[in-house]
């Protein structure tokens, strides 16, 4: 590899205080790094945007570390092998990796996932085929539980990982509502073929859920928090499941919300309704699941059972601010940079 090949990189350069800026990120660029033993010089093609990596970019206690001002930001990858150390990958091959925000990687082969762009476009092991759309099978599997029948409610749903939900519980005769905001994935939703889709960003959210759920809902899955939630709690069944998989309306959040701690009555429905509030991390059910969605999410999304968006963002350069942007909730679909 020639030692005048630059590594373009984006880096943690501060910590952000609620949402992030543009001051938060550092481009720069160096030297190409070299494999070692075991080793794989990756270039990157298509880089995972994920809400998960704002908590990690804070200095506080998770289920990961946090990163260190100055380190490259962390994120899924796909990218091609330019040069490997170890013989069982060839410069060329597609791979399923962990990157971060830069143009060339070097990563342990035994972690590396080779691709076959044949079977599926390579982006969905990002998104639908991959980390979101395993998460919510896991956690519709597991937690959810859903049966035929049943009402289940998912908010972000629009994203990977509602969307996702949505259409496998579907599939399983669940009553789907889905919720967003706004009209375009409104739309989207409809198109999937939920049984309700619903604006959260138009008047009286919980007078239309309720409409929209007249015998209750036994499955919520979380995403969002906030006033979402606020509108689905009174709403959900007695034994109701509710797998947490994130709170996105809080990730910015620099203090808790204003007015009385309403943690007593929250507490007072789980006990009143016997309510199961399951938070997760889909890596937890990798071991005894991922061979089962891998074969059923893949026959779905074959099949077309199971549709899904993409929502691409061309530039390294550019990731910043379609991070900032899926925060907001700006994307339709999973969240992607595609380097230029």
């Amino acid at each position: 590899m020639s030692t005048d090949l630059q590594n373009r990189r984006i880096r943690l350069a501060s910590r952000p205080h609620g949402e992030p800026v543009p001051s938060d990120f550092l481009h720069d660029t160096a030297p190409v790094p070299s494999p070692g033993p075991g080793e794989a010089l990756l270039r990157t093609l298509h880089i995972s945007l994920d809400p998960y990596v704002r908590g990690r970019m804070n200095d506080a206690k998770s289920y990961a570390a946090p990163m260190e001002v100055g380190d490259v930001i962390v994120g899924g990858t796909v990218s091609e092998v330019v040069e490997s150390a170890d013989e069982s990958l060839a410069p060329g091959d597609v791979v399923l990796g962990y990157g971060g925000w830069q143009e060339y990687s070097v990563e342990e082969v035994a972690g590396l996932h080779r691709l076959d762009p044949a079977a599926a476009p390579v982006t969905t092991a990002l998104g639908v085929l991959g980390m979101p759309g395993f998460t919510a099978y896991a956690g519709l599997t597991a937690i959810g539980k859903v049966q035929p029948g049943e009402t289940l409610a998912v908010a972000a749903a629009a994203g990977p990982v509602g969307s996702a939900v949505a259409q496998i519980a579907r599939l399983r005769g669940a009553r789907t509502i889905a919720i967003a905001g706004g009209e375009r994935k409104v739309a989207l939703l409809e198109e999937l073929g939920v049984d309700a889709a619903l604006d959260h960003r138009a008047p009286d959210l919980p007078g239309r859920l309720a409409a929209a759920a007249p015998d209750g809902i036994d499955v919520y899955f979380e995403n969002v928090g906030g006033a979402v939630w606020d509108a689905v709690l009174p709403l959900l069944n007695e034994f109701a499941r509710v797998p947490v998989c994130g709170l996105a309306a809080n990730y910015n959040a620099t203090s808790l919300p204003d007015g009385p701690d309403r943690s007593g009555a929250l507490m007072g429905q789980v006990l009143a309704k016997s309510l199961t509030l399951r938070g997760f991390i889909q890596r937890e059910f990798a071991p005894t699941m991922f061979e089962d969605f891998q074969r059923e999410m893949g026959a779905w999304v074959a099949s077309g059972e199971v549709r899904y968006h993409e929502d691409v963002t061309i530039g390294l350069d550019r990731a910043p601010e379609a991070f900032v942007g899926m925060l907001k909730g700006r994307n339709l679909g999973k969240a992607l940079i595609t380097l230029d």
